[in-house]
């Protein structure tokens, strides 16, 4: 199995880019409906664009689109994207467990 590259992901006027984080390549660039703003966000392994009221789920490896959701019926605005990776789970779960503790301890 290949290994995975080290990439930096990138937003910009309609494309979602691939760049290695060591030498600066570009590694893919995917065009994306819009010329607007993207933001992009990394959930564990997925990689999601947002572009013209729009989100993808891109392959991080080749920048090929698994799907896109058109958001029906909300309009063309800029997407803003949030994740819910695993590190954010156990850094909630360990919030709670303090929490926990420290009311049983009062």
């Amino acid at each position: 199995m290949a290994s995975r590259p080290r990439a930096i992901f990138v937003g910009i006027r309609g494309a979602a880019l691939a760049i290695d984080r060591d030498s600066g390549e570009t590694l893919w660039r995917t065009e994306l409906k819009g010329m607007d703003f993207v933001s992009v966000t990394v959930d564990g392994s997925d990689l999601f664009a947002a572009s013209r009221g729009r989100v993808y789920r891109l392959d991080p490896l080749s920048g090929d689109i698994r799907w896109c959701n058109e958001l029906p019926g909300l309009g063309w605005g800029i997407v803003s994207l949030a994740g819910a990776s695993q590190d954010a789970g156990a850094a909630e779960q360990q919030r709670r467990q303090a929490q926990a503790a420290a009311a049983a301890a009062s």
